[in-house]
């Protein structure tokens, strides 16, 4: 597996930003994994199932769940082995656990975003 650690959440009023990183650990193993494979950000709400929320693929192309569309975009850097979940227009609803997930089956361990109304 390779390691992933999320980084970035926290509480923000509804209508703000967020910005989540995810990175992987310095092995070379681990970087070329991440380098050359899809990354994912899911989210789980308690009481919820993990939904996916934003995937971007190895050569950069995106796809977003409906839900987020517009308001969030998902990007990496190779250079720095991170992607990037930039949030906009948060809403209560998108309160959850963020976690980010590549080959391998390989999780992070969340990280916790919430939003006041």
């Amino acid at each position: 597996q390779v390691q992933l650690v999320e980084s970035g959440g926290g509480l923000v009023q509804a209508g703000g930003s967020l910005r989540l990183s995810c990175a992987t650990s310095g092995s070379i193993f681990s970087r070329t994994i991440f380098r050359g494979n899809t990354v994912d950000w899911y989210r789980q709400a308690p009481g919820k199932q993990r939904d996916l929320v934003a995937t971007i693929s190895s050569s950069g192309g995106t796809n977003y769940a409906d839900s987020v569309k517009g308001r969030f975009t998902i990007s990496r850097d190779n250079a720095k082995v991170t992607v990037y979940l930039q949030m906009s227009s948060l809403k209560p609803e998108d309160t959850a656990v963020y976690y980010c997930h590549t080959a391998l089956n390989s999780w992070g361990q969340g990280t916790q975003v919430t939003v006041s109304p």
